[in-house]
């Protein structure tokens, strides 16, 4: 039988893509499950919570009446009016629905930003840690990321004069991500004004990756949209609505831009499901009792694990005060945090991401999701304990 040569018919781009390495764990601790092992998943950040009860019969409800069909490619207008003034009541700013463009998830909506900006050998400016997969976009689009690398005694913030140093003639954009991914940090108001005032100066835009926009445990939560308008916001339904397999989000854009990020979006996915934007309505408009209940869990929550991992002696430089996870410092037992996350895994059934998987910035932390039930991370962290303990020992 004839076989193929995958190394002559692959592009190098994609052979370049490193694993996501979150992935793998994950599923390296399934098939550890269907060996019967006991796994506590502390890894993959998605919320346990069940989407809410009036979300899911908006969308049964859409189906009944057959709304099967195509969408506007920009999404029902609806659904982007509820986004506009979701917006206007959280930060009193004033947007026009066309320049919301309603995406499968925010992923597709990095990608067709991406698409749209830049070209051969444009940089974007990125914080290092960041999401793991932000690097693979830039480069798989012909760009190149370029670092600002940060420190946990802040919290990882990104500051705006170390941002204004890695600026240069191929500069396209300023990548940003609050509350982040994978720190929990939350970007202060002068950070964000800071930032800015270089795109304003400069004319580059901000990409503001906004997908955990309303988990936050403490003060004001903000939007780049606040201090630019030359920025495109991605935000979505999956983190804050626990509606992660729905795969909604979308773009926010500056109007001139509209245009072609709506020509992509026909060319490269058409649209979005038309009767899960319909549930995106009932999110934005229903009731948000079940948010306000899941934002007060998630804090117990934090606190809990954030007492027993320095209780471990794991290092936390600055208390995380958004989205879902801790990003801890493991390197008096480890600086291969890949090789690390392996053995907790194995040997003490504990699924953790390892730090490598957000920049070699993050080499030698863990990152811990507490989106798991505290019953659950207790016994994580029990176990992760006993585990450290015999580190110690040896």
């Amino acid at each position: 039988m004839f076989s193929i040569n995958s190394e002559c018919i692959l592009s190098k781009k994609t052979e370049d893509i490193p694993p996501f390495y979150v992935m793998e764990v994950l599923e390296s601790a399934q098939a550890l499950e269907t060996e019967g092992r006991h796994i506590i998943h502390l890894e993959v950040g998605e919320p346990d919570f069940p989407t809410a009860p009036h979300i899911c019969e908006a969308a049964c409800a859409a189906i009944g009446r057959g709304s099967t069909k195509y969408t506007h490619s920009q999404g029902l207008l609806a659904l982007r009016e509820a986004i506009v003034e979701s917006y206007q009541n959280k930060f009193g700013i004033e947007l026009d629905p066309n320049q919301v463009i309603v995406t499968s998830g925010t992923s597709p909506g990095l990608l067709m930003v991406f698409m749209a900006l830049l070209e051969k050998r444009d940089e974007v400016i990125m914080s290092n840690p960041h999401y793991a997969c932000y690097p693979n976009f830039v480069k798989c689009l012909g760009g190149t990321p370029v670092y600002v690398y940060t420190n946990e005694a802040n919290g990882f913030s990104v500051e705006p004069e170390t941002v204004r140093h890695c600026l240069s003639p191929y500069t396209k954009a300023i990548l940003i991500n609050s509350p982040s991914n994978p720190t929990g940090h939350v970007m202060s108001p002068e950070s964000l004004q800071g930032l800015a005032a270089i795109a304003e100066e400069k004319e580059i835009p901000i990409i503001s990756d906004e997908i955990y926009q309303g988990l936050i445990y403490s003060g004001e939560e903000h939007t780049i949209l606040e201090y630019t308008n030359n920025a495109f916001v991605l935000n979505g339904f999956s983190k804050l609505y626990a509606m992660t397999g729905w795969r909604l989000g979308y773009i926010i854009c500056p109007p001139e831009c509209v245009r072609a990020l709506q020509k992509i979006h026909q060319n490269f996915f058409i649209c979005s499901n038309s009767f899960v934007q319909e549930a995106g309505i009932a999110a934005l408009k229903g009731p948000q009792e079940h948010v306000a209940e899941m934002i007060q869990t998630y804090n117990t929550r934090r606190q809990y694990m954030l007492k027993r991992l320095l209780g471990m002696g794991l290092d936390v430089g600055k208390e995380p005060m958004g989205a879902f996870y801790v990003l801890a410092d493991a390197r008096k037992y480890s600086n291969n945090s890949l090789e690390l996350s392996r053995r907790i895994l194995n040997e003490a059934g504990v699924a953790v991401t390892p730090g490598i998987d957000f920049g070699n910035g993050a080499e030698g932390y863990l990152r811990f999701c507490y989106a798991n039930s505290i019953e659950n991370i207790k016994e994580g962290m029990d176990r992760l304990e006993a585990f450290l303990e015999k580190e110690h020992d040896r």
